[in-house]
């Protein structure tokens, strides 16, 4: 009897680290780069995110093809981004609890390495991944182990994009879940018990690499999107076929093109488009367009349905770069991509939602989008209550016609929801540091603080009219007290409570790079005349009192800054506290 060559299961993430896995040679390296590292992460958080652990879905995240050796490890034929990124994840997660001073979970480290008995009885210890090709050289290792040197010299790409990756991890651990170690660990319960893959293991690298031709060619299997195209030429006229092939092959090159989840363009779409009862699951997709037809119209006009699903796509691929659905570039659209980076998309519900409406109205509406978000955002509100609210929201948003009926429901869902968030956004502010944020966030607060200071006291022009201006306008963020400060600038700062002082928000500023470059670790005293030289009014207000005339537009935008003649801890609270009181201007906060 002929044994079976190929066998395939599901098995958790917790169960695949239990074996061994090498990336042979001949692999291609590891290309992987922090939008999709960040995108894995946020799918996998938002999977679990207000549910109770025991309730949790399973999520599934693709397959990976091996061919097991003699010596009881793996070879990796398919799968090397994803096994190496999770790889990193588990050792992130055990670095991350370790800088809280808490201790890892106990099946951490057998997940990470191992030692086993080879056949001669003598124990020999591996890591759970080694990746063999040259230009990986030992950067899992070190991260493995816990020593990864950053100026260890090698630059390859592998190399590069591996640690990006790891710090990609660690950014979004600490932006996610700040300092409590316990939701850490909740997020690394549900990865290793709850996260699954498909495991396809053969005899012979021959038949893993034929499978693996196979998978990446045709696919693994149907998914919603191939079912709901399916379902719509089963209740289709044969006379519309011609139609909806060239509309459905539109769709599709719309969304691949824009490197998004089909499943997830089609979620959002549901969640925009339709009223219902609770948040639809991306494997819940095809279920529900089957019993909502009626509400569809996928029958009755089924081109119709389609039609609409392209116009949505193109909207929902225009507003991800920043441009509106005309495809014109929209200065509040590209601040939402500022704000969210690659990673949150749950706004798109409401943009697509609101797409009926006229220029301006449309230019309003994004804008409060973009400070609801905001707020949302740091102070950490879960994805699933974003989700939750703005399907709740969208039907409200499709009946609106005019001005008053968006303001109305402006004030209403968006100022309302400000309001309950204000204690915790002033929580939330007093512990913004560098590095409690994704950098990108950062520099998004800083500009946005520095454009609407020089936006109240000059108006509109060419430089305050897009906050790219200061993002990409040759500033960067500047350590009012250096990060390493030289001995005469320690000296004049003094002792602080605070060891992470030199971070807070407060001590941080937009600064132009040729005048950042002649200050560096200077003290205060050396730095005044150079922030007062800044053509950024409010990094000029830093160093002294700016005063026009008599109450002009300028005087009137910086009454409220107070210049520092030292700058110590006190200074940098107070300043932090300052930047507080604007920021609830800047983004609407009651």
């Amino acid at each position: 009897m002929i044994g079976q060559t190929i066998e395939s299961r599901d098995i958790k993430v917790d169960d695949i680290f239990q074996g061994f896995y090498e990336v042979p040679d001949y692999q291609r390296e590891y290309v992987w780069e922090e939008r999709q590292v960040e995108q894995l992460l946020s799918d996998i958080n938002a999977e679990r995110m207000g549910l109770q652990a025991t309730n949790a879905p399973e999520y599934f995240i693709g397959s990976i093809v091996v061919c097991p050796k003699p010596d009881e490890v793996f070879q990796l034929i398919d799968g090397q981004q994803r096994m190496t990124t999770i790889f990193l994840i588990l050792c992130a997660i055990r670095d991350r609890i370790k800088e809280l001073n808490e201790n890892p979970p106990g099946a951490l480290d057998h997940q990470i390495s191992a030692t086993s008995t080879d056949s001669s009885g003598s124990d020999v210890f591996r890591y759970r991944l080694d990746l063999q090709y040259e230009d990986s050289g030992d950067i899992v290792e070190q991260i493995a182990k816990g020593t990864l040197n950053d100026g260890d010299g090698r630059n390859t790409r592998s190399i590069n994009n591996i640690r990006n990756a790891y710090k990609t991890i660690g950014d979004f651990l600490s932006a996610e879940f700040g300092n409590h170690a316990d939701e850490i660990r909740a997020f690394y319960g549900y990865l290793i018990n709850k996260v699954k893959l498909i495991r396809i293991q053969t005899t012979d690298v021959a038949k893993a690499l034929k499978i693996f031709e196979t998978i990446n060619d045709r696919g693994v299997s149907l998914d919603s999107m191939d079912l709901l195209k399916n379902l719509l030429f089963m209740k289709a006229n044969q006379s519309d076929f011609e139609s909806l092939k060239e509309h459905w092959k539109k769709l599709q090159d719309i969304i691949y093109d824009m490197g998004e989840k089909p499943l997830r363009f089609l979620r959002y779409f549901i969640l925009s488009h339709y009223e219902i009862s609770d948040l639809v699951r991306e494997a819940e997709i095809y279920n529900w367009f089957v019993k909502n037809e009626k509400v569809c119209s996928y029958v009755t006009s089924p081109l119709d349905f389609v039609n609409e699903l392209v116009q949505s796509a193109t909207a929902y691929r225009n507003f991800l770069e920043g441009r509106d659905q005309n495809g014109d570039k929209n200065r509040n659209l590209d601040n939402l991509r500022l704000l969210g980076g690659r990673a949150t998309r749950q706004h798109l519900i409401l943009l697509l939602a609101g797409r009926h409406l006229p220029g301006d109205l449309f230019e309003d509406f994004v804008g409060e989008v973009e400070m609801l978000l905001f707020v949302y955002l740091i102070t950490r509100e879960p994805t699933r209550n974003l989700e939750r609210n703005f399907a709740r929201w969208a039907v409200d948003i499709q009946r609106i016609t005019g001005k008053s009926e968006l303001e109305n429901f402006i004030d209403r869902r968006f100022r309302s929801a400000k309001k309950e968030l204000s204690i915790r956004f002033s929580h939330a502010w007093k512990e913004l540091y560098f590095g409690s944020v994704r950098n990108y966030q950062l520099l998004y607060i800083l500009a946005k603080l520095t454009q609407y200071l020089d936006r109240s006291a000059y108006g509109d022009n060419e430089m305050t009219k897009w906050l790219r201006s200061y993002t990409e306008g040759g500033y960067e963020i500047e350590h009012i007290h250096p990060s390493n400060p030289s001995k005469e600038a320690a000296e004049e700062f003094g002792l602080a409570d605070d060891l992470r002082v030199a971070d807070k928000l407060g001590n941080l500023v937009l600064l132009e790079k040729s005048i950042n470059a002649s200050l560096r670790n200077a003290p205060y005293s050396k730095k005044r005349p150079g922030y007062q030289h800044s053509k950024l009014l409010l990094t000029s207000s830093l160093a002294n009192k700016v005063r026009v005339g008599n109450r002009t537009k300028i005087d009137v935008a910086v009454e409220d800054l107070q210049p520092f003649a030292e700058w110590n801890e006190k200074a940098v609270v107070e300043r932090q506290e300052q930047l507080g009181k604007l920021a609830r201007a800047v983004w609407g906060v009651p």
